[in-house]
């Protein structure tokens, strides 16, 4: 029984098994890709989010099905925590048919309306207007679901962060903004980008609510964001949560990482979530060592699977090359 964390009330311990599990999940299909990519057997590009497990599962165990996201460049794991299906994009990174775009949109065109996921967007800070944009359809048709808005710290500097917050603040609209923080964008550190401890502390000039929550520690992740989800579902409008986390790998897959140091990144995995997570459940007597390695090998094999099924679907045909163009 968990004694010394707090859990919100719609998060059983056996939904805490399934996250544990997910984020397996979510680990075992970004090292898939990164391998694929390394081979040459998937083309365009990918960012990957290996070590910010976390801040995505967490984000989302908190919601409703009703619910909305919206997502990044980095966004195979908010895809996966909102349900997506692994198999439909591991066939859409491969350019098979069977992909979320039959193969034409690649890693960041992943959306999945059906399961409230808008899509994740290859425009740094393109998620912003679409967000706030939902969350006003929400409040106008009076649907009662709230919207999550991830972005990264390097698309806090946008002018859409600022047009968009400013709006939702003003119509105290039902979205949650979640920044998270991964210490750099592209190859710059944020203390160089942002004059300021948090980014979290820019909710002070739109009148909004603004957090810090430990980004590598899932149920500081879960609470906070739930106290941001239910503030906004009663109509107090938005927040601003910051999650603060570490992407193992580089910003894409071209990225050698020669800008920061081996003794970084190894006291960031040091502070692996999924590890963390099974510590406290294994304490718990929630799940046996041997649990946690079963759960692990069932993500493991579902992400195998998901590959088989992508190499087995067929690839676009000539004739399909004008279809679903809308711009």
């Amino acid at each position: 029984m968990l004694k010394t964390v707090k859990l919100p009330a719609q998060v059983s311990e056996a939904k805490l098994v399934n996250l544990y599990k997910q984020m397996w999940l979510i680990r075992y299909f970004e090292e898939k890709v990164d391998e694929f990519f390394a081979k040459g057997m998937i083309h365009g590009t990918t960012h990957l989010a290996v070590g910010q497990e976390a801040s995505a599962a967490g984000s989302i165990a908190v919601l409703e099905d009703r619910d909305k996201i919206t997502s990044t460049h980095r966004g195979h794991g908010h895809c996966i925590a909102k349900g997506a299906d692994v198999n439909k994009m591991m066939a859409e990174l491969f350019g098979r048919t069977t992909g979320y775009c039959k193969g034409k949109g690649g890693s960041m065109h992943i959306a999945d309306v059906e399961k409230g996921n808008l899509g994740a967007n290859g425009i740094v800070g393109g998620g912003f207007s679409i967000a706030t944009g939902a969350a006003l359809t929400s409040k106008m048709k009076n649907e009662g679901y709230v919207v999550l808005c991830f972005f990264g710290d390097g698309a806090s500097n946008e002018g859409s962060f600022h047009e968009a917050i400013n709006l939702a603040s003003i119509w105290k609209l039902p979205v949650v903004f979640i920044c998270e923080n991964n210490q750099y964008g592209m190859s710059g550190p944020v203390k160089d980008m942002v004059n300021i401890e948090n980014i979290a502390d820019r909710a002070q000039g739109y009148g909004i609510p603004g957090k810090v929550v430990d980004g590598n520690d899932i149920f500081d992740v879960m609470n906070g964001v739930n106290e941001a989800v239910e503030h906004a579902r009663k109509g107090e409008g938005p927040s601003i949560i910051e999650a603060k986390t570490y992407r193992w790998k580089g910003h894409s897959k071209s990225d050698a990482k020669k800008y920061r140091t081996r003794e970084e990144e190894k006291e960031w995995r040091e502070k692996d979530p999924i590890a963390r997570l099974r510590d406290v459940m294994i304490d718990a007597s929630i799940f046996t060592e041997e649990d946690a390695e079963r759960l692990r090998e069932e993500a493991k094999k579902e992400v195998e699977d998901s590959v088989e099924f992508a190499k087995n679907s067929p690839e676009p045909s000539l004739d399909t090359l004008m279809e679903d163009i809308y711009a």
